[in-house]
């Protein structure tokens, strides 16, 4: 991926070093980052969410953060990926006769205070609705490196894309029409629900993709980055991994397979209206 020497999002939140207060509960995409964190390090999930939920200490540390050469890079790397999304959404919203509201991204150590509550990096990256922004632990990426085995710029790139993608559903009124659903549902309807509406975030990604690729900030080895990551990640894998069996009614995410095909969807067309995962049957 094509990132050094090029512009930066400005809309970039340096919060590393500040202290979050309190402890955080993991939420589903927490809960799956950990499994695989889990499964791949050869540990128990339950013991390891566990671990992760109750010593979790907060850092009261408020002096200036020191960073080494490389958090440098990964912050600057973090900044072209944002920007790159802020000029293919805006141009997608604008040729639809709408306007793009750019979110936030916001970089912290430890432990953070969002919109959604107190959050802490076991995480992973994630969106919260209720203050449009992104919160990422520069810390991930060489966690996805290093314990995921997700080689390359773009599977790192991908994390942001995905999460950006659930921002274009906040502004759509997909995001908060699907969270007041959910909540009148069962479990098993909600986790349907829910796996469609990551589905349509890894669509958008693909989509981001598709005009990153026409700005020539993206070459073809990204993609294989990017599928390498999508089945990682699916439910069926960790589940089969972690129990030996699937159970389907449980998916939250979609399946290696789901989560690939629609991310590949998004790249080939590179046309926002392709992604709706809501209505079709198989999805």
């Amino acid at each position: 991926m094509r990132w050094k020497d090029r512009d930066e999002s400005s809309n970039i939140e340096d919060r590393r070093g500040m202290s979050g207060g309190g402890k955080a509960g993991l939420g589903v995409g927490g809960i799956v980052l950990v499994v695989v964190i889990a499964l791949a390090t050869g540990q128990d999930p339950l013991k390891l969410l566990g671990q992760i939920s109750n010593q979790a200490p907060l850092s009261t540390n408020n002096e200036p953060h020191k960073t080494t050469a490389r958090e440098e890079d990964l912050k600057k790397f973090t900044g072209v990926v944002l920007k790159d999304t802020e000029v293919v959404w805006n141009a997608i919203f604008t040729k639809a006769g709408k306007r793009y509201v750019e979110p936030k991204l916001v970089m912290f150590t430890g432990h953070v205070q969002s919109g959604c509550g107190e959050a802490d990096a076991g995480m992973g990256p994630f969106y919260c609705g209720n203050d449009q922004k992104v919160y990422i632990d520069l810390s991930f990426y060489d966690m996805l490196k290093q314990r995921f085995g997700a080689e390359g710029d773009f599977a790192q790139a991908y994390v942001i894309a995905h999460e950006v993608g659930h921002h274009v559903q906040k502004l759509t009124g997909v995001l908060d029409k699907v969270h007041d659903m959910r909540s009148k549902m069962s479990e098993t309807q909600a986790n349907q629900l829910s796996v469609r509406l990551e589905l349509q975030a890894d669509y958008y990604a693909g989509v981001w993709a598709h005009h990153a690729k026409e700005m020539e900030s993206l070459t073809e080895e990204d993609l294989n980055s990017a599928m390498t990551a999508a089945n990682a990640i699916g439910d069926d894998s960790i589940q089969k991994k972690s129990q030996g069996y699937v159970v389907p009614d449980a998916f939250t995410h979609g399946t290696s397979a789901q989560r690939q095909r629609w991310f590949m969807k998004g790249w080939r067309s590179g046309d926002m209206s392709g992604g709706d995962t809501f209505s079709v049957r198989d999805f």
